[in-house]
């Protein structure tokens, strides 16, 4: 144990160092929003004597407090290690808070996390006070009546077996913990529920799950209920009658009222018993399952044509062509059923018999189902997803369950209603119920967080944190630039590159963002000669193309010949307008698919390009990421989910395998073809979908016939993206599954950001060339943007002990220093002065006039590497104020009592070096 603390002692160190000595730690990053479509929520714990104050996890955005109801939020985890979330506990009497960091959620974006933070001082500090092998954390539970004792419930490891599961016990708030349930390396603790009349009496669902990134079992033997009558030393699982036991056994959600008195929301995964079904009209799928030519080729025709259209079957496939092709024995009648069963066939027709409740009146020694029908459309084929459970603990006959939709029940479950309104997200994931205020709930989803105080008749939308979880982020190139992303759950948006964070949008009604397409957002890519077309969709492959300017939308969703395979489509799949021309739209499922006319037809321009595929519920064996050489049309390289890289110079007619040689068996996250070197391409693997947290990251000159490992100084985040700068060929930006880098040096050296941007996951970045900015799309704070014009011009100054970068002019105003009434703030300027020093110095930066006349001196403490001074255009030297004075007749003090510049020309000096820029 002490080996392993020191570990970690000696690489956080290690970590803190290489930030402090970052060259780019002060360059600023500004977010740009959005924040109306919020991101998904873990966790609320609210203030049971002022519940106008509370807070809110979200799931990879951190953790938020609201004083004032949810009216506004503040980030209380911008200095936290991570952003990722599985649970929140408040001691509220001492203000102490606890995280369990890792998400609960077994969902494709379920990030990881490092253990237990926890805060003294209400998230201005936080210390890691353990578990760090836990990965993903369930519950925390704190004894009401000593707060020093806490229990946690961890989860695990989502990809992989390990033995820090079940859950764990502290009786000195985190400086030891015992391990107080154990039940296997694949079953953890997913939600413990304490007795509100009597701590020592707890009860916790334990789950068996196995996901991999091609299948996902959520069921298990192992998964069900244990109860502690000792405040959590000691377990013992309930084995009580009436409840399910088995390998059908999902993810178990609780709820109790007292301490006999519980509920538990079961995801149940035994199949549902066969039905007699009424004979449905026409011909079904399983019609062709066994079906011989013979009997096929005897079928009416306009029967087959009804199956062929209700169906969604290529047009050109008829009644008459497919008997012909069946004759020559070039399709069988089976593959009019394989046809349409994709790899997520499995996962989504499965009978099981999902969402259930149960309740126990004596302490889990019995149970009764609450309901007789199915709890139909509750969880899908998504109930490794849910679990969320409350009951009114003055009232124990009103339960609140959520899945998709959120239901509530006034009987004790006998029969529900849908509380889910227009304004209230799908897909839920913490309810809250203020017991001494009969329908006042607070429940969090996977769009943000929302109120009611009539039982869900009525809601108020809480959504001010920007934390949308983006996976993909793209520019236009208008003026002021737009941004497009798509997001986990909350569509595809566009807006305005120059947003600021403001409530005037809610006096007319108009959000800068605008929503262009549902389900979960995915990649964009915009015509770059009318800005108005736009190729966007959602997951699995099922993509549009949009005019804005009309709305006229394209359904773009490539199949496969009749007699193929499906295509196997990734959840994130890749799409790629052709630089040399951009009718050319490329599309990656197992296979790469080429449109020549925006999107109308598609043809395969590949073999499979992955392994094959494996057998399970999940697609893989899938395309993750296309990138076409801007040198020649038709040089293309791909990557797949699998591990394989690809390229071909012909447009398709032959391909080359070239990532035997690097690690197997990765997620290909990004292969780019360099716009400075036509056989220069740059990979990054990320190993996250098998628990590998290493930082993979190669480039070839040759084009893959050999390779550099460029990892360096990196930390171990799994890389998700690699961009080229497009001015310097020796500068790279990179994004993990936690932090934004640059190189200056094509990987050898990798310098971290940290001003503006907390430690969160960056799935995406894109650089619009013509403002100089690089645009940040990351998977729960939303959108940051930076200039990064002085880091373009680094190769080009670093030997120099000072440097200066161009400075913005700045707009004249009469109004600097005073408000359009007494009530106001006064109006101040601000210019940004960038600048560069190659040691740690106290510098003072002086500002002059065309006659070399001081007007303002500042000390400023510079750091080694890029600073940004703001300087207030403010004159205060006395010679230069006279000097003004005599000059312009109309320069006087503000209202403020400050002097500002006037019109003209000025200069900012650092001993010999200088800058100029215009106040006009």
């Amino acid at each position: 144990m002490k080996k392993q603390y020191f570990l970690y002692l000696f690489l956080f160190l290690v970590l803190k160092i290489n930030a402090q000595s970052s060259l780019v730690k002060n360059v600023p990053f500004v977010n740009i929003g959005p924040a109306i479509m919020s991101g998904r929520i873990v966790d609320v714990d609210v203030n049971p004597n002022k519940p106008t104050e509370f807070y809110a996890a979200y799931a990879s955005g951190g953790l938020w407090y609201t004083k004032n109801n949810g009216t506004s939020f503040v980030a209380v985890t911008e200095n936290a290690p991570t952003q990722n979330m599985g649970d929140i506990a408040v001691d509220w009497e001492n203000g102490t808070i606890w995280i369990g960091t890792g998400e609960s959620n077994s969902s494709r974006s379920s990030y990881a996390g490092i253990g237990i933070l926890k805060s003294v001082d209400k998230g201005k500090t936080w210390e890691n006070v353990g578990l760090k092998n836990s990965q993903h954390i369930g519950k925390i539970v704190i004894n009401k009546n000593n707060p020093n004792e806490v229990l946690v419930g961890v989860i695990g490891n989502l990809y992989s077996s390990n033995a820090e599961r079940g859950i764990f016990k502290t009786s000195d708030g985190g400086k030891t913990w015992k391990n107080v349930l154990f039940i296997n390396e694949n079953t953890g603790v997913i939600d413990i529920s304490a007795s509100p009349t009597n701590a020592n009496i707890l009860y916790a669902a334990s789950w068996e799950r196995d996901r991999k990134a091609w299948n996902f079992d959520g069921d298990g033997e192992n998964s069900g209920i244990y109860k502690s009558e000792d405040a959590g030393a000691t377990w013992a699982k309930v084995e009580g009658k009436g409840f399910p036991t088995g390998n059908g056994i999902g993810r178990i959600g609780l709820a109790t009222f007292n301490d006999e008195v519980l509920y538990a929301l079961l995801d149940n995964q035994f199949m549902r018993p066969e039905e007699k079904k009424k004979e449905e009209e026409g011909l079904k799928k399983d019609d062709f399952r066994y079906m011989s030519v013979s009997d096929f080729l005897k079928l009416d025709n306009k029967s087959l044509n009804v199956y062929l259209k209700e169906n969604d079957f290529d047009k050109k496939h008829t009644a008459e062509s497919v008997k012909e092709s069946v004759k020559k024995g070039a399709i069988k009648p089976n593959d009019l059923v394989t046809y349409l069963e994709d790899a997520n066939y499995v996962l989504l027709n499965s009978e099981v018999i999902g969402a259930e409740l149960y309740k126990s009146v004596d302490g889990g020694k019995t149970w009764k189902k609450t309901h007789d029908q199915y709890l139909d459309d509750v969880y899908s084929s998504y109930g490794y997803y849910f679990g969320t459970i409350a009951v009114n603990t003055s009232n124990e006959n009103k339960v609140y369950i959520g899945g998709v939709p959120l239901l509530k029940s006034d009987d004790s479950g006998k029969t529900f209603t849908s509380i889910s309104k227009e304004n209230v997200h799908s897909d839920h994931q913490a309810i809250w119920v203020n017991p001494m205020l009969n329908g006042h709930i607070i429940n969090g989803n996977d769009g943000g967080i929302n109120i009611t105080y009539d039982d869900g008749e009525n809601w108020a939308k809480n959504n001010q944190p920007a934390v949308g979880q983006f996976y993909s982020v793209n520019v236009d190139n208008q003026k002021p630039y737009n941004v497009y992303g798509g997001l986990q759950d909350n569509g595809v948006w566009y807006g305005p590159s120059n947003y600021k964070a403001s409530k005037y949008w809610e006096a007319n009604g108009e959000y800068p963002y605008k929503s262009i397409g549902g389900g979960d957002g995915m990649q964009v890519q915009i015509d770059n000669r009318d800005n108005n077309i736009v190729y966007s969709g959602s997951q699995f492959g099922y993509y549009y193309r949009v005019n804005l300017k009309t709305n006229d939308r394209l359904n773009i969703h490539p199949k496969h010949e009749l007699g193929d395979s499906p295509y196997r489509y990734n959840w994130q799949t890749p799409i790629l307008l052709s630089p040399h021309n951009q009718d050319i739209l490329y599309m990656g499922a197992n296979k790469l698919v080429r449109s020549m006319d925006k999107g109308e037809t598609f043809n395969i321009i590949s073999d499979d390009l992955t392994t094959g595929g494996k057998k399970g519920n999940v697609p893989y064996g899938t395309l993750t990421t296309i990138s076409e050489s801007p040198f020649q049309f038709g040089f293309i390289y791909t990557g797949s989910d699998d591990g394989y890289v690809y390229v071909t110079q012909n447009s398709g007619g032959s391909w080359v395998r070239i990532s035997d040689a690097l690690p197997q068996e990765l997620w290909v996250s990004r292969v780019i073809a360099s716009q400075h070197a036509k056989e220069r391409v740059y990979v990054t693997l990320n190993g996250y979908r098998s628990d590998d947290f290493k930082p993979y990251i190669f480039v070839s000159e040759n084009m893959g016939k050999t390779w550099k490992n460029i990892n360096n100084n990196l930390p171990n985040y799994p890389i998700n993206v690699v961009k080229e700068d497009p001015e310097d060929e020796n500068v790279l930006y990179l994004g993990t599954d936690n932090e934004l880098y640059v190189t200056f040096d094509k990987g050898e050296n990798w310098q971290l950001f940290l001003t503006g941007i907390p430690k969160v996951a960056v799935h995406d970045v894109v650089i619009q060339n013509e403002a100089k900015e690089l645009v940040v799309g990351t998977h729960g704070r939303s959108i940051y943007k930076a200039n990064i014009a002085p880091l373009q011009q680094y190769n080009k100054i670093k030997n120099k002990n000072t440097a200066f970068f161009e400075i913005a002019d700045i707009k004249y105003s009469s109004r600097w220093g005073s408000s359009w009434s007494q009530w106001s703030e006064p109006n101040t300027p601000s210019v940004t002065i960038p600048f560069y020093v190659s040691n740690n110095d106290k510098i003072k930066v002086i500002i002059t006039n065309q006659a070399d006349i001081e007007l303002n001196k500042f000390d400023v403490d510079a750091k080694k590497g890029f600073n940004y001074f703001e300087y207030d255009v403010s004159v205060s030297n006395k010679k230069g104020i006279l000097e003004l004075t005599k000059k312009d007749e109309n320069f006087k003090k503000g209202k403020n009592d400050v002097y500002y510049l006037p019109k003209g020309t000025y200069f900012v000096k650092i001993g010999e070096e200088k800058q100029s820029f215009e106040v006009k």
